[in-house]
Order: structure tokens, then C-alpha cells, then sequence
């Protein structure tokens, strides 16, 4: 049995878990891991991850007593980890393992990228934890496949181990261009390059929160595109509002327009997230071209479970599968939604837990 520590670290917020792990006699199985203890902390709050641990550590003594000493730690960090270092992406903080484990008297600690972090926790999700979009058996010597649009979009994948066990590694998949396959969707790539001044656009400008706003955007200048008056209200603040803080913005444009999608009132909204829908759904496909998942591929991240109801009506799944000769491939991938918020602090535990 060890004390683990875990993190899923963002500029917004940050959820530290306590946790106890044993490992099982097969070294293909999973550890048997406990939570003892959890928070969550605004991230903005505090200058460096180290102040946040201590204060957490304290808490945690003051809740359930006295613990055995913290061996391993790893940290989900939103933004690139090189040489176990991090400069957060949406927060001044610059994180260094070995600093940590000193300043902290842990003995290893892990920086990981919070979508490895993902990676790692589907493994460890449980039938509550996802929704099946496709329910066909799985091949355990198969790759997984990962993907999932938040801000932006996350893509990697796992690959099976002699042992049982999974690689993780991250990808760059969300950078390549994004590749329209209708009229509508031409005009939206050339809307796209001249709204951001770019001669090339990415998946992630159309797949992600940010590519929710664009394509609404877009939308909404089209002929024959009306705009409700309770959305051009919205609109409204939220344009007075571009270049604030997130923390000072009070309007999240995606996140209004997916809600009026889903109460089926307003059909600009329902056209901008059948179009993003199918698009996410293509760019799954895409993905499990090139890998051929039959493990399984996750659609995770935070909009996901926002929008299940969208994703359920079909049009994610028609354009996951319409890759001409090549459906009948596509029609033996099980592909699940991520229901589970803390799939990434689940990453975080299960890596600790390996590392020696």
C-alpha cells in the first residue's frame, strides 16, 4: 500500500486528491485506489502549486487525521510538459518536478499533460463514468483512442503493452488542417481565414468552445440566418466584453449557444452545434482511421457531456462513419463519450501509481 498524490492542474481551477493505492497480484490489473481526501482550489489564488499542496495537506490532516508519508505524486498540467517542467498556458506559473518534490518532501513527482492525464483515466472509468455511442466488442491488444474538445482540442492514444498495461502519448492531431466536406463548410473555411488574418486553419478552430463561437459567427452572417432577439442580447455583451479576463467576462458565447441548442427554441443555435456535431463527429473518424482503435476511442473533454443529447441524435456517428469503402472498419470501433468530469485526476493517480 502507498500514499499518492494527484493533481489536475488549470489556470482556472485546480482539484488535488489524496489517495490511498495498492497494486494487485496481476500486473495487468489496475491498482485498487482510494480517495481519502479531495478539494478544489481557484487557481488564481495562489502564486505557485506549492503554497496550494501545503494548504491541502493541512486540510487534509485536519479532516481525516494523520496519514502515512506521500511517496509519488503526478500532476496533470494544462499546457505543454518538457523535461518534467510546465509553463501553464492560462496562469504564471512555471512548474518544475524536481523543485516540487524539495519543496514538498515527496520523493518522485510527475508533471504529465493534463490530456496524458486523460489518457490514463479512461482506463480507469467505470460503466457510470462514459456513455456508448457504438456498442461493439472491444480488442484488449488494440489501440485507444482519445480525443476531446474543451477550449480546445485534446487528441492522443494508448497502446497496449506485453505486460497488460498502456502507453499513453500525446498527439499534435488537432493542428492538422481542418478539411471541409460540403459547400457550407468551404464558406466557413474561408470565413475562418479571414476572421483570424490566417492562410490556414486548423481542426481546432472548428472543434473546440472557440470553434462553437466561429461557427455561430459565421452563421449568423449568412443570408437568410436570423438571430433570435434574447441571442443578439448575448451577442451583444459578449462582444463588449472581448479581450476581458475569463474571469471578468460574464458571457461564455459557446456555452449559451449549446444551451439553446438543446432546448430546441432557437434554430440558428441548433444549426451552429449541428454543424460543430458533425465535425466533432468527422474528426473522431479521422482519427480512427489512422489508428484504428479497436480498444476503443473516448470522446472526453468538457463539452462532451454538455451536449450528450446532441451527440446521441446521430449526426456524430454518421460522420464518424462516413468514410466510404472504408465503414465497415469504422462500424467495429467502440466509441464512449466521457461522462466523468475527473477523468484527468484519475489519470493523474493511475500514473503515479506506476511510476518507480
Amino acid at each position: 500500500m502507498s500514499i499518492l498524490l494527484a493533481g489536475d492542474i488549470g489556470g482556472t481551477k485546480t482539484i488535488l486528491r489524496l489517495v490511498q493505492s495498492e497494486t494487485t497480484s496481476e500486473p495487468s490489473q489496475l491498482p485498487i485506489q482510494t480517495t481519502l481526501y479531495e478539494e478544489r482550489y481557484p487557481s488564481q489564488d495562489y502564486p505557485d502549486l506549492a503554497p496550494m499542496v501545503k494548504q491541502f495537506l493541512a486540510q487534509a490532516l485536519a479532516k481525516i487525521g494523520s496519514f502515512p508519508k506521500i511517496e509519488k505524486a503526478c500532476f496533470g498540467i494544462a499546457g505543454p510538459v518538457v523535461n518534467n517542467t510546465s509553463e501553464l498556458t492560462n496562469i504564471d506559473w512555471s512548474l518544475s518536478g524536481t523543485r516540487l518534490q524539495q519543496t514538498l518532501d515527496i520523493r518522485v513527482v510527475h508533471l504529465i499533460n493534463d490530456f496524458a492525464a486523460i489518457g490514463y483515466g479512461v482506463l480507469g472509468l467505470v460503466d457510470d463514468d462514459i456513455y456508448t455511442l457504438q456498442n461493439v466488442p472491444r480488442d484488449s491488444k488494440a489501440p485507444i483512442a482519445v480525443l476531446g474538445a474543451g477550449t480546445g482540442l485534446g487528441e492522443g492514444f494508448l497502446i497496449p503493452l506485453p505486460n497488460g498495461r498502456y502507453q499513453v502519448y500525446s498527439s499534435e492531431g488537432s493542428h492538422a488542417d481542418f478539411p471541409p466536406r460540403s459547400s457550407l463548410e468551404f464558406r466557413l473555411l474561408t470565413y475562418l481565414r479571414s476572421l483570424y488574418n490566417i492562410d490556414r486553419v486548423s481542426v481546432e478552430r472548428v472543434v473546440s468552445g472557440l470553434g462553437i463561437t466561429a461557427i455561430y459567427q459565421f452563421l449568423r452572417s449568412q443570408d437568410g440566418m436570423s438571430e433570435t432577439p434574447e441571442m443578439k442580447k448575448i451577442y451583444a455583451i459578449w462582444e463588449r466584453e472581448l479581450g476581458l479576463p475569463d474571469s471578468e467576462a460574464t458571457i461564455d458565447l459557446a456555452a449559451e449557444v449549446s444551451k439553446a441548442a438543446l432546448a430546441q427554441n432557437d434554430h440558428l443555435c441548433e444549426q451552429t452545434m449541428r454543424l460543430f456535431v458533425e465535425a466533432y463527429g468527422a474528426e473522431a473518424g479521422n482519427l480512427a482511421l489512422k489508428l484504428l482503435p479497436y480498444g476503443g476511442l473516448y470522446v472526453a473533454g468538457g463539452i462532451a457531456p454538455k451536449i450528450l443529447p446532441l451527440l446521441q441524435n446521430g449526426d456524430f456517428m454518421k460522420t464518424f462513419k462516413h468514410k466510404g469503402r472504408l465503414r465497415p472498419l469504422m462500424e467495429k470501433i467502440p466509441v464512449f463519450v466521457v461522462l466523468n468530469p475527473k477523468v484527468g485526476l484519475i489519470g493523474a493517480s493511475l500514473y503515479a501509481a506506476m511510476i518507480d
